[in-house]
């Protein structure tokens, strides 16, 4: 499970991140290349442009999902019941 806290800094603000978890495997990239690439000097993934349509989110979610490490998060995260209050 990706930990916003452990957000890369290179990810571009929105929905999904990659966190410091990831070990470069190219999953996501291959995945999603229109959202994800590659910081080649410190060997990690992250998003670069957040999905703009239903097949791009498509995609993230697909790379989300097919993470070996779970190193990409995304933010909509339920409100608590305890927020509601």
């Amino acid at each position: 499970m990706a930990f916003v806290k452990d957000k890369l800094p290179d990810n571009v603000p929105g929905k999904y991140y990659v966190d410091r978890q990831c070990i470069d495997c190219d999953v996501c990239r291959d995945t999603s290349p229109s959202n994800f690439t590659r910081n080649d000097e410190n060997g990690y993934s992250y998003v670069y442009k957040q999905p703009e349509s239903s097949e791009e989110i498509a995609l993230c979610d697909e790379a989300l999902n097919a993470c070996p490490v779970e190193a990409i998060g995304d933010d909509a995260a339920p409100v608590s019941s305890s927020a509601k209050a």
